[in-house]
């Protein structure tokens, strides 16, 4: 169509792969609250699932580190449990987004503002 811009010749192609990956991009958001990733700490003693856009969704612990002598190690453990969650739950949503941008031939480090 237009000799010497390459690949931007073809606006209507790139449109329509706009459109899509914008309808991809919505239809992966919509399923990160579906999928849920379990962040651990002290030897699984203390369990925080979430989901993968990062929302706390239940907390599990271990009933034998109920010590009142050691609050702060538990209060620890379950901050610990939340931050691992909340770190798998943005790798989660990294790799999801990585599926919807390969088709678009863009470098697997590019980051959307997203």
């Amino acid at each position: 169509m237009f000799k010497g811009l390459g690949n931007l010749g073809d606006m209507a192609g790139m449109m329509k792969k706009a459109q899509q990956m914008q309808s991809e991009m919505a239809d992966m958001q919509e399923n990160l609250k579906n999928i849920s990733v379990v962040g651990e700490s002290g030897a699984g003693l203390v369990k925080a699932t979430a989901t993968a856009k990062g929302e706390l969704t239940a907390l599990d612990i271990d009933p034998t580190i109920f010590n009142p002598d050691e609050k702060e190690v538990v209060e620890d453990l379950i901050l610990a449990a939340i931050k691992d969650a909340q770190a798998k739950a943005q790798q989660r949503s990294h790799d999801e987004m990585q599926k919807v941008t390969e088709g678009l031939g863009l470098p697997a480090d590019f980051k959307l503002p997203f």
